[in-house]
């Protein structure tokens, strides 16, 4: 399982101190720590900014995202990138992004909750070394029971017989214990840089600067595992809900 921590992350400190020994995920929107976590991460994802943009209500300079990842993917720890996408886009104008990406071997598609099982099954079965899941539509939130129930209808695709995936699997927004189930490779979350500046901590942690609380908060996720096979999802009575599962992709 790989844990990436998404920007921003503020004051630099914090996030050098975060992605060092571990894994960043930068966002578009938001590229100004870049060098910052090609310098010292284990490994480097770029979002493209596209759930930020959706928020905002505004478009994304895909061509802009396409140099910048360029740029980015020839630095030893770049992993890969997340392709183009809308969020709560048709199927047809994802797949037209998904047939413009022009630097394959190095991105990622995205299936949102909201569209078919047969368009998932298309991206199981294309040839990507990972796929990954975002949630959106009426089932924008990760760990409610309906988005657990159409979870279980996406892992009846993407798993075999045995409950084993069929590709690697990334859950965007799904840095979440109670999410564990899952048989996923890799998550994300921007809950470290979301929570370090707000004023509900406790203790010895309330007179702590930004930098203690960040590392604190990474460290909750160091040894993060989800389950390497599908056996279906939990029982009612065990779903809960978890702060860090809120907020952006990458924002």
């Amino acid at each position: 399982m790989i844990v990436y921590h998404g920007s921003y992350i503020l004051p630099a400190e914090a996030a050098i101190r975060v992605w060092t020994g571990r894994h960043a995920m930068i966002s578009h929107a938001h590229p100004q720590q870049l060098p910052i976590a090609l310098e010292v991460a284990e490994s480097v994802a770029l979002d493209n900014g596209a759930f930020s943009a959706w928020r905002a209500g505004r478009e994304v300079d895909w061509p802009a995202y396409y140099d910048w990842v360029e740029s980015a993917s020839h630095h030893p720890g770049f992993a890969w990138a997340v392709i183009p996408d809308s969020i709560d886009g048709g199927e047809d104008e994802n797949d037209l992004l998904l047939g413009d990406w022009r630097l394959r071997g190095k991105g990622i598609p995205v299936w949102h909750l909201h569209e078919s099982l047969e368009r998932l099954e298309r991206l199981i079965w294309g040839n990507w070394p990972l796929v990954a899941l975002g949630s959106s539509g009426q089932w924008r939130t990760p760990g409610t029971s309906k988005w657990w129930g159409r979870m279980a209808e996406a892992m009846e695709v993407c798993c075999d017989g045995g409950g084993w995936p069929q590709v690697k699997l990334h859950g965007l927004r799904m840095m979440n214990p109670t999410l564990a189930a899952l048989p996923l490779a890799s998550v994300d979350s921007t809950v470290v840089g979301r929570n370090i500046h707000r004023p509900r901590w406790q203790g010895v942690m309330r007179e702590a600067g930004p930098v203690a609380r960040a590392i604190a908060y990474a460290m909750r996720f160091d040894g993060l595992a989800f389950s390497p096979v599908w056996q279906g999802a939990p029982l009612e009575e065990q779903l809960g809900l978890w702060a860090p599962a809120q907020g952006g992709r990458s924002t």
